[in-house]
Protein backbone atom coordinates (compact mmCIF):
# COMPACT_ATOMS: atom_id res chain seq x y z
CA UNK A 1 0.00 0.00 0.00
CA UNK A 2 2.93 2.34 0.70
CA UNK A 3 4.13 1.94 -2.90
CA UNK A 4 0.70 2.83 -4.26
CA UNK A 5 0.58 5.93 -2.07
CA UNK A 6 4.07 6.95 -3.21
CA UNK A 7 3.47 6.40 -6.92
CA UNK A 8 0.04 8.02 -6.85
CA UNK A 9 1.69 11.06 -5.23
CA UNK A 10 3.68 11.62 -8.44
CA UNK A 11 0.42 11.72 -10.39
CA UNK A 12 -1.18 14.12 -7.92
CA UNK A 13 1.85 16.40 -7.90
CA UNK A 14 2.14 16.45 -11.70
CA UNK A 15 -1.54 17.16 -12.32
CA UNK A 16 -1.64 19.78 -9.55
CA UNK A 17 1.35 21.61 -11.01
CA UNK A 18 -0.19 21.41 -14.49
CA UNK A 19 -3.52 22.78 -13.23
CA UNK A 20 -1.91 25.69 -11.39
CA UNK A 21 0.28 26.61 -14.38
CA UNK A 22 -2.74 26.32 -16.69
CA UNK A 23 -4.76 28.63 -14.43
CA UNK A 24 -1.98 31.22 -14.28
CA UNK A 25 -1.56 31.13 -18.06
CA UNK A 26 -5.32 31.34 -18.58
CA UNK A 27 -5.55 34.30 -16.24
CA UNK A 28 -2.58 36.18 -17.65
CA UNK A 29 -3.54 35.64 -21.31
CA UNK A 30 -7.23 36.29 -20.66
CA UNK A 31 -8.27 32.97 -22.19
CA UNK A 32 -11.77 31.57 -22.18
CA UNK A 33 -12.49 28.95 -19.53
CA UNK A 34 -13.14 25.84 -21.61
CA UNK A 35 -14.27 22.29 -20.91
CA UNK A 36 -10.59 21.30 -20.88
CA UNK A 37 -9.95 23.67 -17.99
CA UNK A 38 -13.01 22.38 -16.16
CA UNK A 39 -11.93 18.75 -16.61
CA UNK A 40 -8.40 19.54 -15.52
CA UNK A 41 -9.66 21.05 -12.27
CA UNK A 42 -12.03 18.13 -11.72
CA UNK A 43 -9.33 15.55 -12.45
CA UNK A 44 -7.06 17.27 -9.93
CA UNK A 45 -9.85 17.13 -7.36
CA UNK A 46 -10.48 13.43 -8.00
CA UNK A 47 -6.85 12.25 -7.95
CA UNK A 48 -6.15 14.25 -4.79
CA UNK A 49 -9.14 12.72 -3.01
CA UNK A 50 -8.08 9.23 -4.09
CA UNK A 51 -4.62 9.99 -2.66
CA UNK A 52 -6.27 11.08 0.58
CA UNK A 53 -8.17 7.79 0.85
CA UNK A 54 -5.02 5.78 0.16
CA UNK A 55 -3.12 7.87 2.72
CA UNK A 56 -5.76 7.43 5.42
CA UNK A 57 -5.80 3.67 4.85
CA UNK A 58 -2.00 3.59 5.03
CA UNK A 59 -1.99 5.72 8.18
CA UNK A 60 -4.41 3.36 9.91
CA UNK A 61 -2.66 0.24 8.61
CA UNK A 62 0.79 1.36 9.76
CA UNK A 63 -0.49 2.59 13.13
CA UNK A 64 1.53 5.80 13.08
CA UNK A 65 -0.72 7.26 15.77
CA UNK A 66 0.44 4.65 18.34
CA UNK A 67 2.85 5.97 20.98
CA UNK A 68 2.47 9.55 19.82
CA UNK A 69 4.55 10.99 22.70
CA UNK A 70 7.69 9.20 21.47
CA UNK A 71 6.89 10.03 17.85
CA UNK A 72 6.86 13.77 18.55
CA UNK A 73 10.48 13.64 19.74
CA UNK A 74 11.86 12.46 16.38
CA UNK A 75 11.67 14.91 13.46
CA UNK A 76 11.27 12.29 10.69
CA UNK A 77 8.67 10.35 12.66
CA UNK A 78 6.76 13.54 13.50
CA UNK A 79 6.73 14.51 9.83
CA UNK A 80 5.23 11.18 8.80
CA UNK A 81 2.84 10.82 11.73
CA UNK A 82 1.53 14.35 12.13
CA UNK A 83 2.81 17.09 9.84
CA UNK A 84 2.46 15.30 6.49
CA UNK A 85 -1.09 13.98 7.05
CA UNK A 86 -2.37 17.21 8.56
CA UNK A 87 -0.93 19.50 5.89
CA UNK A 88 -2.08 17.20 3.08
CA UNK A 89 -5.62 17.21 4.45
CA UNK A 90 -5.53 21.01 4.55
CA UNK A 91 -4.22 21.06 0.95
CA UNK A 92 -7.04 18.79 -0.23
CA UNK A 93 -9.57 20.97 1.60
CA UNK A 94 -8.17 23.98 -0.30
CA UNK A 95 -8.52 22.10 -3.60
CA UNK A 96 -12.11 21.20 -2.71
CA UNK A 97 -12.93 24.79 -1.76
CA UNK A 98 -11.33 26.04 -4.98
CA UNK A 99 -13.40 23.60 -7.01
CA UNK A 100 -16.62 24.65 -5.26
CA UNK A 101 -15.91 28.38 -5.52
CA UNK A 102 -14.98 28.27 -9.21
CA UNK A 103 -18.42 26.88 -10.06
CA UNK A 104 -20.06 30.01 -8.66
CA UNK A 105 -18.01 32.34 -10.87
CA UNK A 106 -19.40 33.47 -14.21
CA UNK A 107 -16.33 35.05 -15.81
CA UNK A 108 -13.37 33.07 -17.11
CA UNK A 109 -10.84 35.29 -15.33
CA UNK A 110 -12.55 34.71 -11.99
CA UNK A 111 -12.56 30.95 -12.55
CA UNK A 112 -8.86 30.90 -13.44
CA UNK A 113 -8.06 33.17 -10.49
CA UNK A 114 -9.92 30.87 -8.09
CA UNK A 115 -7.99 27.85 -9.36
CA UNK A 116 -4.70 29.73 -9.23
CA UNK A 117 -5.23 30.86 -5.65
CA UNK A 118 -6.69 27.74 -4.05
CA UNK A 119 -4.92 25.08 -6.09
CA UNK A 120 -1.70 27.14 -5.90
CA UNK A 121 -1.92 27.34 -2.10
CA UNK A 122 -2.54 23.60 -2.00
CA UNK A 123 0.50 23.02 -4.22
CA UNK A 124 2.64 25.12 -1.88
CA UNK A 125 1.47 23.11 1.13
CA UNK A 126 1.99 19.78 -0.63
CA UNK A 127 5.53 20.72 -1.62
CA UNK A 128 6.29 21.89 1.91
CA UNK A 129 5.46 18.57 3.57
CA UNK A 130 6.40 15.86 1.11
CA UNK A 131 8.78 13.47 2.89
CA UNK A 132 11.50 14.00 0.27
CA UNK A 133 13.89 11.55 1.93
CA UNK A 134 11.38 8.75 1.26
CA UNK A 135 11.02 9.71 -2.39
CA UNK A 136 14.66 9.64 -3.44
Amino acid sequence: MKEIHSYWAYIVLAILIFTVVNAIIGLSKKKQFTDKDLRLGLFTLIVSHIQLLIGVALYIYEGRYANIAETMKVNEARLLALEHPLIMIIAIVLITIGWSKHKKKAEAAAKFKTFAIFYGAALFLVLSRIPWSNWF
